[in-house]
């Protein structure tokens, strides 16, 4: 039963802390009452210190692999929602720092089980819509013939793979999202998402493109981890954003894939970015780490002709936003890491 909405849509963001999610929250708090939830394993409470103070804004330091009950908390009556309930969730937790793999490799097991089963759960109680955050890796690694690939491809992964807490376990995710959504009938999403990149992206991490703008600037190596070989996509936050919104608004289950079809030469990458900023910093090569390897590329004419959409920002110009952005606020980011 679809409830009443008295003022706002009340919308639930799981992992709002985090760089794509706390863009999400900026966009959505313009239209409707927002609850952040995030746990702080990939987020960053300095990506939300912005909206605390907004009235239309609450937000709850939870792991989502243990159930929560939205009505308990006194600071949400202003959502009402025991009456209204929640209209929409997003739901993108899960831990995502690559140089931290192994030490995450138990919460990610969690995160695409029992928290998936948790933010289902509340979708089913309320009748939300939800949006599931599903990724490139449920396609395997990249093949030699680096063909883009579409949504109907089953893929390849390895279930015994060191990486497969992560890999294995955002299919599994997207086969719990399917089920609910047989057996309950709930408006559930699924959106692959592929690399994606802009300001508030975390440094330290190992997501390579921050911390090259980060050494750039201050003239030190930016290392590769794998060879000069090593390319990816990479599609900038508010093209992700318009596609995330376009495609909650749709009667569409997916999945469809976001992304950019563009393979970028990451050595390259890091040379435009020395550029960029005049710097005077080298490129080197290190081991690859587990978590960041070659990943196949998006076939987006499914989101092009479903949805109208396709990435407008060129990597140039997001790039000049990304490295203004970390320029600004290189101190801050660096300090919230290390706390």
């Amino acid at each position: 039963m679809k409830r009443a909405i008295f003022d706002k849509k009340n919308v639930l963001v799981i992992g709002g802390a985090g760089f794509l999610g706390s863009h999400l929250c900026d966009e959505l708090i313009k239209s409707s009452k927002v609850i952040c939830i995030d746990d702080f394993s990939s987020g960053d409470e300095k990506n939300i210190d912005h909206l605390l103070s907004h009235p239309d804004f609450h937000f709850i330091k939870h792991d989502m692999s243990d159930a929560i009950d939205l009505e308990s908390f006194p600071e949400l009556e202003g959502f009402k929602i025991e009456f209204q309930g929640i209209q929409e969730i997003y739901n993108l937790a899960c831990p995502t720092a690559p140089i931290h793999f192994e030490k995450n490799r138990i919460s990610n097991l969690l995160s695409n089980s029992y928290a998936v089963k948790n933010a289902l759960d509340l979708a089913v109680k309320y009748q939300s819509k939800i949006m599931h955050f599903s990724s490139s890796v449920v396609y395997g690694s990249r093949d030699s013939h680096n063909r883009l690939v579409k949504e109907d491809n089953v893929g390849t992964v390895d279930m015994l793979s060191d990486r497969c807490s992560y890999d294995e376990g955002k299919r599994f995710a997207e086969s719990m999202v399917k089920t609910y959504k047989d057996v309950y009938g709930i408006d559930a999403k699924i959106i692959r998402l592929f690399r994606a990149y802009g300001p508030r992206m975390p440094l330290d991490q190992g997501h390579m493109l921050p911390d090259f703008i980060s050494n750039a600037l201050d003239n030190e190596d930016l290392v590769i981890y794998g060879d000069a070989s090593f390319s990816s996509s990479f599609c900038y936050i508010s093209d992700c954003l318009d596609a995330i919104f376009k495609f909650m608004q749709s009667d569409l289950f997916g999945p469809i894939n976001i992304g950019s079809d563009q393979d970028v030469n990451v050595t390259d990458l890091a040379n435009m970015v020395i550029k960029m900023i005049g710097s005077k910093s080298k490129v080197v090569y290190a081991p690859p780490i587990l978590f960041m390897t070659p990943l196949k590329l998006p076939d987006t004419s499914q989101a092009r002709d479903l949805l109208g959409w396709m990435p407008l920002v060129s990597l140039e110009a997001g790039l000049e936003k990304t490295i203004a952005d970390l320029r600004a606020n290189k101190g801050i980011r660096r300090i919230g890491h290390s706390t």
